[in-house]
């Protein structure tokens, strides 16, 4: 699971995992920055309008031609961009949380 670890999402994911048994490494953004080829597997995965947060205060203080262009390169260096929590199982990758989703898991 990657995320931060003082987002309120992530708490209720990482709850939600230790009430059902659930077993994760965490990886918080922050003090482990993202790589270039894990956020690549993302984007191919499930795309730019899912990964990125556009309620965020980070989204919100892009310019406009940045917000129209989306890229690798100003992710990296804005890594609160990305929706929270990421979880990757196996080949899935869920972004965001909702206990319907994360059912699946049990």
């Amino acid at each position: 699971m990657y995320g931060i670890k003082n987002c309120d999402t992530i708490k209720k994911a990482r709850k939600f995992l230790d009430a059902h048994n659930i077993e994760c490494e965490f990886i918080d953004f922050r003090d482990q920055p993202i790589d270039e080829p894990t956020l690549q597997r993302f984007v191919n995965a499930i795309g730019w309008d899912k990964l990125i947060n556009k309620r965020s205060t980070t989204y919100r203080q892009l310019t406009d031609a940045q917000k129209a262009n989306i890229t690798i390169e100003l992710t990296l260096k804005n890594p609160t961009l990305i929706k929270r929590p990421v979880l990757v199982t196996g080949s899935d990758i869920k972004v965001g949380f909702s206990e319907k989703s994360y059912l699946e898991l049990v």
